[in-house]
């Protein structure tokens, strides 16, 4: 009897053993397999991205053909004061007052004869080129281009002729005052090879610089 059961016993262990080592090829396998499948998504998302910054990067710049349509208009926070509707009503006068003078200052310019020039601003930018073009032109490094498309994309959405229609800062990283730009605040170059020296001078690099806006929203 004492053999039959071992017997018995022996059989059941033979066919557990293969069981057993299918289950843990199984296992591994998928093991294997899933780190692969995973980051697929992010990959995918990221080869967007690059795709977008490349085709912003060398998109040849054509000037807009309204002055109107170069401004920009800064984000004011909303603070919570303990009269909000009063508030509300201050911030729309102080904005419509700010318009007016800026359509005001406008039209005196186009009366003037189109050019800003004569009020002592410097002239918009007309000619062509690309932001990569720019960038290499103004000597800025190439694995910094990120992180100046990032800036500059928030400052000035690429636009050379980008003017703060409150404070006047203008170009493509908003210089303000407008003339502290050697040569023209305008032109793209003379904007980003000074851009580059206040990236440098005040933040260590282009890096720094990005992490600071990153984390601050201003530079």
């Amino acid at each position: 009897m004492a053999s039959l059961n071992s017997s018995s016993a022996s059989r059941r262990f033979r066919l557990r053993g293969p069981i057993a080592g299918l289950a843990v090829v199984g296992f591994l396998g998928a093991a294997v397999i899933a780190p692969f499948a995973l980051p697929s998504a992010q990959a995918d998302d990221e080869a967007l991205a690059y795709q977008a910054f490349q085709e912003r990067i060398h998109q040849e710049f054509t000037p807009n053909v309204s002055p109107e349509a170069d401004l920009v208009y800064a984000e004011v926070p909303v603070v919570q004061l303990p009269d909000p509707e009063e508030e509300r009503k201050k911030k729309e006068a102080e904005e419509k007052a700010k318009k007016e003078a800026e359509e005001a200052k406008l039209a005196a310019e186009r009366e003037a004869g189109g050019s800003s020039a004569g009020l002592g601003a410097p002239p918009k930018y007309s000619g062509g080129g690309s932001p990569a073009e720019w960038m290499g032109a103004a000597g800025i490094a190439e694995g910094d281009w990120g992180y100046v498309d990032f800036i500059a994309s928030k400052e000035s959405g690429w636009n050379p002729n980008a003017t703060n229609a409150s404070s006047g800062a203008c170009g493509l990283i908003q210089a303000y005052p407008c003339s502290k730009v050697p040569g023209n605040g305008y032109d793209p170059i003379d904007n980003l090879r000074w851009a580059s020296g206040y990236a440098t001078d005040r933040y260590g690099s282009w890096a720094q610089a990005y992490a600071f806006w990153t984390a601050n929203h201003w530079w």
